[in-house]
This record gives structure tokens, C-alpha cells and sequence, in this order.
């Protein structure tokens, strides 16, 4: 088997305090994609994908960040994984700000910290054999060859694929068959932080139940933690510990799931609860929806982000931007309304 202990270049930034079962923590995240502008980009303008986000996960647990498309989710999981650079803001794993970390430092980490994308096949070289794509990570940290087709095999079999996948490739599998080989590729390493960046929502339905199983499965066997990106809140509140949401790059509820789907503090996050659709057929989902259309993150709205579309708005929410704070123990609310 790999040794879950592989060498790390130490880092040359000191560890931070951050609680001892603190596994990932962003501070102060933010991160502005430019446009526009002409020569030397004089008049450009930004859009802050990730407006100062701080984020704890903890050892063990599978984090939930939800949110509507284009509110920042997957930019800020790339943060973290700095697969992105920031524009400003640090982020901490096991202690250590992986922003201060060089070449050879941020490779050790790398070993540590993997993804599953959300596209099944546009994730996978159609190139390369299923076990070429397994194999690779252990290729490019130096693993010896016959380790590395030991480790594939396995893999390859704790991902419920057959013996015969190993020499075949990506276009002769399933969308679910396919979600399989990349989970196999983003654990072969060991890895103990696992980004899901919406790893089910391509696949129909009856697929997703198998390939959530699996990942639970895989989590409680490599000890693995987890942040499941998702839009879909039904599979979140089945699966996550913990459950973040996020409105136009800003983080506006923190809580313990159950906490949070029983009890959402933010009005945003009401709405999202609200429209989860019946699992009876029988039942009519009468909820019309989110008011208005998601504000354009290239020009917010002044205060807090959600009044336009808020039920509950008052004269504040037009001008100050609400912190995030505790009201309940563990549960956090960016609103001004919810005192």
C-alpha cells in the first residue's frame, strides 16, 4: 500500500492557531476576475467572484456549500485548493498558510488535497487508458511502476469498477462508470481533504444514490474530509455535516445541517429550503420560486447583497453590508433582521 506519510518540504511560513481539529480554514477570502479597459487597463472593472469569505472545515466532516449558479462556489473551492490565486486573504491547511508556500512546498500539499470534478468525462484524458489516468498522480510523484499498477488495481476495485477496466478507455463507460475512475484518480494519493465540486449532478438520479454511497463508503475508509459542492440542497442535507451558503460571492448562513434546514436564519437560505421539491409525486411543490434575478456580481447591489430580492428588506440592508455572527451555538447568520 502507498504510505499515507509521504516526505513534505517544510514550509518557510509558521504554522497558525486555528483549533486543533481545524482541517482547512480560508480568512478574509477574496478574489476579482478583471475586465474591460483599454490600453495599459485604464477604466477596467472586476468581478468579485469571492468577497471576503472566511471558512473553517474541520477534520472528518463533509462541508456543504451551496448556492444558485454563478454565486462563487466552485471559484472559492479552487481558492482553497489554490488552483487560484486570490487577490487577497490567506488559506490554512493543518496550520499552515499554503499561500506562503513555494514550488517544491505547495507539491507536498498537493499530495493532501485533491478534487473530483463536476464533468465525468471532460475531466478524463480520452487519450489515455483507465488505468493511465489512475495511475498518473503516482507516475508524477515518483512512485515506482510496480507500485503504482498495485495501487490502480485497488483503487479500480474500491471504486466498484471491474478488472477489466483497467486497459479500457473513458469513451467505453458510463456517465457514473466515468465519475468512478476520477474518484479512483483523486484518491489514489491518499489524500485527506477531498473538493467535490458538484460530482453528481450530471448523472441521473438512481447514479447519484450509488456514487453518494460510495463517496461515504470511501470517506469513512481513508478518513477523508470533505467539501461537497453542491446546488442541489436534498443531496446536501443528506450527506453534509455542516452546511455553508453563499449569495454573490459572500458567505450569509453557517450552521449544523440539520440546524439549518429546521431552522434557517437568513432569508435566502428560507427561500432555498423552501423550494426543495417533494420527494412524493403525489405532492404538489407550490413554492413559486426566489423573486427577481440574481444581481450581476460585476455590479452588486449597495448593503447586503440579497435585498432586492428579499421579503423582509428594511432602509439598512439598502446601505450596510450585514457581518456574519452567531445567533444560535455553531449557527451564523449574515442579517440584519435576525437579531
Amino acid at each position: 500500500m502507498i504510505d499515507q506519510d509521504l516526505p513534505l518540504t517544510a514550509p518557510t511560513t509558521h504554522p497558525a492557531s486555528s483549533g486543533g481539529d481545524v482541517l482547512l480554514e480560508a480568512r478574509d477570502l477574496v478574489k476579482v476576475f478583471p475586465f474591460g479597459g483599454g490600453f495599459l487597463r485604464r477604466g477596467a472593472g472586476g468581478v468579485r467572484a469571492v468577497d471576503g469569505v472566511s471558512l473553517r472545515i474541520r477534520r472528518g466532516e463533509i462541508h456543504g456549500l451551496v448556492g444558485e449558479s454563478g454565486c462563487g462556489k466552485t471559484t472559492l473551492g479552487r481558492l482553497l485548493l489554490r488552483l487560484l490565486e486570490p487577490t487577497s486573504g490567506e488559506v490554512f491547511f493543518d496550520g499552515w498558510n499554503i499561500l506562503g508556500a513555494g514550488r517544491s512546498e505547495m507539491a507536498g500539499f498537493r499530495r493532501r488535497m485533491q478534487i473530483i470534478f463536476q464533468d465525468p468525462f471532460g475531466s478524463l484524458n480520452p487519450r489515455k487508458s483507465v488505468g493511465s489516468i489512475i495511475g498518473e498522480p503516482l507516475r508524477v510523484n515518483g512512485h515506482p511502476p510496480r507500485e503504482i499498477s498495485r495501487e490502480v488495481r485497488e483503487m479500480i476495485r474500491l471504486v466498484g469498477l471491474g478488472p477489466t477496466s483497467e486497459g479500457k478507455y473513458p469513451h467505453e463507460f458510463s456517465g457514473g462508470q466515468r465519475q468512478r475512475i476520477g474518484i479512483a484518480r483523486a484518491l489514489v494519493l491518499r489524500p485527506e481533504f477531498l473538493l467535490a465540486d458538484e460530482p453528481v449532478s450530471a448523472l441521473d438520479v438512481s447514479i447519484q444514490a450509488q456514487i453518494l454511497a460510495l463517496l461515504l463508503e470511501l470517506k469513512a475508509r481513508f478518513s477523508l474530509t470533505i467539501l461537497f459542492v453542491s446546488h442541489d440542497l436534498r443531496v446536501v442535507r443528506s450527506l453534509c455535516d455542516r452546511v455553508s451558503v453563499m449569495y454573490l460571492g459572500r458567505l450569509v448562513e453557517e450552521g449544523p445541517a440539520e440546524d439549518l434546514f429546521q431552522g434557517p436564519l437568513h432569508p435566502y437560505t428560507e427561500e432555498l429550503v423552501r423550494a426543495i421539491p417533494e420527494p412524493d409525486p403525489d405532492v404538489k411543490n407550490e413554492d413559486p420560486g426566489l423573486p427577481g434575478e440574481v444581481p450581476s456580481p460585476a455590479d452588486p447591489p449597495p448593503g447586503c447583497a440579497f435585498h432586492p430580492r428579499c421579503p423582509h428588506v428594511r432602509d439598512i440592508c439598502r446601505t450596510v453590508v450585514p457581518e456574519l455572527k452567531e445567533r444560535n451555538p455553531g449557527h451564523l447568520v449574515a442579517c440584519h433582521i435576525k437579531k
